[in-house]
């Protein structure tokens, strides 16, 4: 298996971590969704560091070199501040409530509340 972790700082693009959920409701997790030998995706905000980036597992090295259906680089206009790949040791998981892990976090659950307000 093997682990990506990407970042960047918003701080010089015309995009906000804002218009980044948008991108992500509007394309990017059904567009990954769908990417061979991809086990997991989570996309990162930091509003204090005005900081957008995202870790994703994979289940070969050969499956995390393939083209991304990603255009965040585009959307953002420069490369990350930090992209880095691992190997992975180990893997678990927890116990937990939450059965489903897709469309859960902040770009999917204040939709949710906006739309139910």
């Amino acid at each position: 298996m093997r682990a990506d972790i990407v970042w960047w700082d918003l701080s010089a693009s015309g995009q906000t971590i804002e218009t980044m959920r948008d991108y992500l409701r509007g394309e990017s997790v059904t567009a990954f969704s769908k990417v061979p030998g991809l086990r997991f995706k989570m996309w990162l905000s930091d509003p204090a560091t005005n900081r957008w980036g995202a870790v994703l597992l994979w289940e070969s090295e050969e499956a995390s070199r393939q083209a991304l259906p990603s255009r965040a680089l585009e959307l953002i206009g420069y490369p990350p501040i930090a992209a880095h790949g691992f190997d992975v040791e180990a893997t678990t998981e927890g116990r937990y409530t939450t059965q489903r892990l897709s469309l859960q976090g902040l770009a999917f659950t204040e939709t949710a509340e906006q739309e139910s307000g």
